[in-house]
This record gives C-alpha cells, sequence and structure tokens, in this order.
C-alpha cells in the first residue's frame, strides 16, 4: 500500500506538469548572500564582550579576531574541497558518511537534531527577541516573557516561509543580508571618522600584560569562532548551488574576506570610541556605541541588529532541514523526512520537524550554558570531517576533486579544531561532559534502528502506517530525480 499510495502521490505530481524535487536555484549571489547572512548574526554584536574579558587586554583582543577569521576560513576552504568532491547535501554529516562511515555520519545527524539545531537557532531567536522588545521598555529591563514570545514569533515566521518556497526563503535572506551590511557600515564609518580625528587613547597600552590570563584565551576563541560560525552552511544545500565546482570555492572565498575585514574593522571602531571597561560593562556593545555616535540614528541600530539575527535565522533553517532530508534519503532517519512537497517543492516534513524542539529549548533558556554546550560538538564533528578529509586522499587519492585546499591548510585546521575540543574539555568540563554524553546516546539508538533486523515487526509497520498518513495529510512525496 505504501509503494501504490507513493505512485498516486507521483501521477498526481505529474499531472501538475511538475516533477518532484529540489531544484538548483542558488547562484554565486545567493551563495554568498546564505554565507555572510548566516555568519553575520548576533555574534558580533554580542561576543566583543567575551573576547575581550577571556583575552585580557585590547591588543591580544583583536589578535584573536584576526586569528578566529584566519581560521574559519582555513575551514570553508576545506568544506569548498568536500563539497566538491562530494556532491551531495548534507553538510558535516554526508562527508563524515563518505569518508568515515556510517556510525560518525548517523552520530553527527542525531546531534544536529537533538542538541545543536535547537540550541543554535534558541541562542539567536532569543537575541532578536530582546533586540525587537528591549527599545520599548528602556531603561527598564524588558519581560523574559515578552522576549521569548517575540523569538518564537521570529522562528514561526522564518519557518512559515522556508515551508512555502524555496524561492521567498533565498530572496528573504537576500534582502536581509543587504540590511545587515548597512548596520556594519553604520559601525566601521563613525569608528574610522573618530580614528582619522586622532582619537587613539584606547590603543596606547593595546597590550598590557597585568589583566592577562593565558588559561583564558581558549574561551576567547571560542567567542570569536562563535562569531564566525556559519561558513560551512553552503554546503548542506550542495545539490541546489548552480555550478557547485565554481559557485562553491568562489563564494566562500568571497564571504569570508568579507566577513573577517568587517569584524576587525569593527572592533576597532568599537575601542576607537569606547574604553575597554566600557565594552566589558555594556550589555550590547553595538547599541551603546550607536547612543554615543550615532546620536539622533541610535534607535535605528537595535533594530538592524534585529534584522541581522533574523537573517541568520532563515539561513540556518533553511540548510538544516537539507541534513535531516538526505539523512533519511540514505535510511538513517524516517523516510518521512525525505519527502518534498508535491507543488510548493520545499523539504517541508524536515522544516517542520525542527519547529517544536526550538520552541520548547527557547522556553527553557538560559543561553550563555548553551553555546559552551553545543560548541563542544559542533567542533569535535567539523575536526573529524576535515580529519576524514585528509583519511579519503590518503585512501583515494585518484578521486576528482575539482578543488583541493592546500594540504598544509587542512593538516593545520584538524589539529587546531582538535586543541580546542581538547582545551573546551579542561575549562568547561561540566558542559562539555553533558555534551559528550548526549552525543553517545545516538549510539544505541543507531544499533537498534538503522539496524532494521533489530526493531519488532509491529514497530516497522507502525511506523510504516504513520509515514503514509502523514504524507497524505502533508502532500509529499519522495524525489523523482536523482540531484547528486
Amino acid at each position: 500500500s505504501n509503494s501504490a499510495n507513493m505512485e498516486g502521490n507521483k501521477s498526481e505530481a505529474k499531472s501538475g506538469a511538475e516533477t518532484v524535487y529540489l531544484r538548483k536555484k542558488i547562484d554565486l549571489l545567493g551563495a554568498v548572500c546564505l554565507i555572510i547572512g548566516t555568519v553575520v548574526g548576533s555574534g558580533i554584536f554580542i561576543a566583543p564582550k567575551g573576547v575581550l574579558k577571556n583575552s585580557g587586554n585590547v591588543g591580544l583582543s583583536l589578535i584573536i579576531w584576526v586569528l578566529s577569521g584566519i581560521l574559519s576560513t582555513f575551514g570553508a576552504l576545506c568544506y569548498a574541497e568536500l563539497g566538491t568532491s562530494f556532491k551531495k547535501s548534507g553538510g558535516h554529516y554526508i562527508y563524515l558518511l563518505e569518508t568515515l562511515g556510517p556510525l560518525p555520519g548517523f552520530l553527527r545527524l542525531w546531534v544536529e537534531f537533538i542538541m545543536i539545531r535547537p540550541a543554535v537557532t534558541s541562542v539567536v531567536a532569543l537575541a532578536f527577541g530582546r533586540y525587537v522588545v528591549e527599545p520599548l521598555f528602556t531603561p527598564c529591563p524588558a519581560p523574559t516573557i515578552l522576549v521569548k514570545l517575540m523569538s518564537i514569533l521570529g522562528v514561526t515566521f522564518v519557518v512559515a516561509v522556508n515551508c512555502w518556497s524555496v524561492n521567498w526563503a533565498s530572496r528573504t535572506q537576500i534582502t536581509l543580508t543587504l540590511l545587515k551590511m548597512v548596520s556594519l557600515v553604520l559601525i566601521i564609518i563613525p569608528g574610522i571618522i573618530a580614528l582619522a580625528r586622532g582619537q587613539t587613547e584606547n590603543f596606547k597600552d593595546a597590550f598590557d600584560s597585568s589583566s592577562l590570563a593565558l588559561d583564558k584565551v581558549p574561551l576567547a576563541f571560542f567567542s570569536g569562532l562563535y562569531a564566525y560560525s556559519g561558513w560551512f552552511y553552503l554546503n548542506f544545500v550542495t545539490e541546489e548551488v548552480i555550478d557547485p565546482n565554481r559557485t562553491i570555492p568562489l563564494s566562500i572565498i568571497v564571504s569570508m574576506l568579507t566577513v573577517t575585514t568587517a569584524y576587525v574593522l569593527i572592533n576597532i571602531a568599537y575601542y576607537a570610541v569606547m574604553t575597554a571597561e566600557e565594552v566589558l560593562l555594556s550589555e550590547a556593545v553595538a547599541v551603546t556605541f550607536a547612543d554615543r555616535t550615532l546620536h539622533g540614528f541610535s534607535t535605528v541600530m537595535p533594530i538592524l541588529v534585529a534584522i541581522s539575527c533574523l537573517g541568520a535565522l532563515n539561513g540556518g533553517l533553511f540548510v538544516a532541514p537539507r541534513m535531516l532530508f538526505v539523512g533519511s534519503r540514505e535510511g538513517h532517519w524516517p523516510l518521512l523526512f525525505s519527502m518534498i512537497h508535491i507543488r510548493r517543492q520545499t523539504p517541508m516534513p524536515a522544516v517542520l520537524l525542527l519547529y517544536p524542539l526550538v520552541v520548547l529549548t527557547l522556553l527553557r533558556g538560559d543561553l550563555f550554558q548553551l553555546i559552551n554546550f553545543y560548541s563542544f560538538s559542533r567542533w569535535f564533528f567539523i575536526a573529524l570531517a576535515t580529519f576524514g578529509l585528509l583519511v579519503h586522499r590518503y585512501r583515494f587519492p585518484d578521486h576528482p576533486r575539482p578543488f583541493k585546499v592546500p594540504l598544509v591548510i587542512a593538516v593545520v585546521f584538524t589539529v587546531v579544531s582538535f586543541s580546542i575540543v581538547g582545551l573546551s574539555l579542561y575549562s568547561d568540563p561540566w558542559n562539555t561532559g553533558i555534551s559528550c554524553a548526549i552525543t553517545l546516546s545516538g549510539v544505541p539508538v543507531y544499533y537498534l534502528t538503522v539496524h532494521r533486523q533489530r526493531l519488532p515487526k509491529s514497530w516497522s509497520k507502525a511506523v510504516d502506517y504513520i509515514t503514509i498518513k502523514m504524507q497524505i495529510l502533508m502532500e509529499v512525496a519522495q524525489q523523482e530525480v536523482q540531484t547528486f
């Protein structure tokens, strides 16, 4: 009955003169906007405080911003090679599956769904809610319930757009990214003007060693790398990129150069106008900066930061369902999630699955813990993926690689990533330990569910029955065209 139902859905889809599959719609501009739009979220408006606090002085914090940008670019170049070597969507998951085997791949999928995606989305959504609500209540603190309500509204809007149309999601991303660049320029230009006027006193003792604490430097890197995270998102949608061999490497290089330059200039601008003490005291560095420099325009800054967060939310919820979609297609996730809406051509079940999880995480709250919490497993699997790249090169030297990253970059990035993971175990053992335990909880799930024979027949029948009912309800079918 399952296959009969699928056939029925296929003929229905065909009668609409539409074959069911994810179209190639992301060109170079779309790819650049996707990367910049997901990298520049709330990070640059929040993270300078974390970088400064843990690095100890202005000079070292600026060096950490540059190094975090270089390291993220190295990682992005490794992923450019992986993205052109393996033409499937799915990012980290598919690279672990192809290079190191099914168990690491499944664990990455498991952690994405159980922990990383709900936590990442909640961090950005709460920043969005805070920046929308707080200006209405200043100088009083905004009610927490209202911030959370606004955050949920933001997530709901983004989920609706991504269920409705790939074109709409892509256009929304391009528009929000352009508005986001305006907010960065509004910080950089007043900073340059202040420097030109000779306001350099905050850089006088830039490398003052009195407050230096070397054991905290890894935590400063975590804050810096958090602001750059998102450089791997284009790899989640490889199958939807037009001419991936050219578009993926080019868009990654253009985006990462743009973001690194902008971030360093923004931090220089912050310190041209504010002292290190003022940066540490500020709840939202960008808003304090705007109050100092933009005067009449300062009310615009929270709105622009909120737009920036919305763009990062949209990018994240555009790409993350593709990992579940591909995992389902590979047999590592229930079949329903590899299906596409027969008219809208969007992976609707995978998008909708994330929605309740994000809302639950949002309501539970406590965010700074969340950043440390998911950073461990995110970096552990990124390190594993680039390690997989090295293993795959060694085992299959003749595999076609349209873009090849210099070996030294891949080795440096892999070693540094594993070091970051090791240091986080040392500097925050509690959150890291929980994160590690949640990751390992996927091992029994893998052996029980992916190896189907271990499940009772009645369970498999129940899953098939639910799949068919949900398929009819959502009007979804499996892809009819191979897109990789």
